[in-house]
């Protein structure tokens, strides 16, 4: 599978020296205590629960920062739907690079498929419509690029990957701004004082709100935040295709479908990644 854009051999770099800094410290004395420097051994990466397999690509990554003469053999690939019982990879090599990176793998890859499978249940619920699923900013400081890179696994489209790639004018900014015709209006100047060519996206809580957002012609996506469904329906039809919609607010694989009967463009979910549960995962000696 292809990466995503967002994931840049320098993010990579910058995320893996930073997570073996934090577990390593001065040394895995555990490891070091124990097991010979010279010693060559064999591991694999055994699934314990059916998921949508994710992190095998990043599990390379780490493995081969730290020790580029371990060999991977990979069975498995992000994406891939797996069952228990399945071996996705085997590591040979040092063993006591093996023991070093098998935490942090094994917490990349138990997170990564975790949301990659919520989030493949949760576009299914939606195969059969033109409304897509995507993510939000509710993701885990530093391990932000790992999660969105779960959600492109799982098939979700990601939002924003940050407060730099897209206008977002939520409700906070309307109301300090003083309305969003305001927002909307600095919004516009400023874009163009920048030279800036981003999409705006702006945060409804009411019909009437909607009706400011069209009035402004500039906003690309309205987005309708924790509306009713009849307030939802109402407000697709009232844009009529002026902007992009898009659903906000609580959102789970409970409500989704009837969210979808609105004619929504977007759903917009951080459950799909704060409610998704870890798969067990485990690296065994062999």
């Amino acid at each position: 599978m292809n990466r995503p854009s967002y994931v840049t051999h320098e993010r990579l770099t910058h995320f893996i020296r930073e997570a073996i800094r934090e577990d390593i410290g001065d040394g895995d004395h555990s490891t070091l205590a124990s097991v010979p420097a010279s010693m060559q051994r064999r591991a694999r990466l055994l699934v314990k629960h059916d998921c949508i397999l994710a992190g095998i690509d990043l599990a390379q990554e780490i493995f081969h920062y730290y020790d580029k003469d371990l060999k991977i053999e990979i069975f498995k690939q992000d994406g891939e739907e797996v069952k228990e019982g399945d071996i996705a990879f085997t590591v040979s090599g040092s063993a006591q690079s093996i023991l070093t990176m098998e935490r942090l793998v094994l917490n990349c890859m138990q997170r990564m498929s975790g949301i990659a499978t919520y989030t493949h249940q949760m576009v299914a619920l939606v195969a059969d419509s033109k409304t897509k699923i995507l993510d939000t900013r509710k993701t885990s400081p530093i391990f932000r690029m790992c999660e969105k890179w779960a959600v492109h696994i799982g098939g979700a489209q990601n939002h924003r990957y940050g407060l730099f790639d897209m206008i977002m004018l939520k409700d906070n900014h309307n109301d300090y701004a003083g309305s969003i015709t305001k927002a909307v209006e600095s919004t516009v100047k400023y874009l163009k004082e920048k030279g800036k060519d981003l999409k705006i996206e702006v945060e409804t809580r009411n019909l009437d709100e909607v009706k400011e957002a069209l009035a402004t012609k500039a906003v690309d996506i309205i987005m309708l935040d924790n509306m009713s469904l009849e307030e939802m329906k109402e407000a697709v039809q009232l844009i009529d295709g002026a902007a992009m919609t898009e659903a906000s607010g609580g959102i789970t694989k409970e409500s989704v479908q009837a969210i979808v009967e609105t004619g929504v463009d977007y759903i917009s979910s951080g459950a799909i990644i704060y409610s998704a549960p870890n798969i067990d995962l485990s690296l065994k000696a062999f």
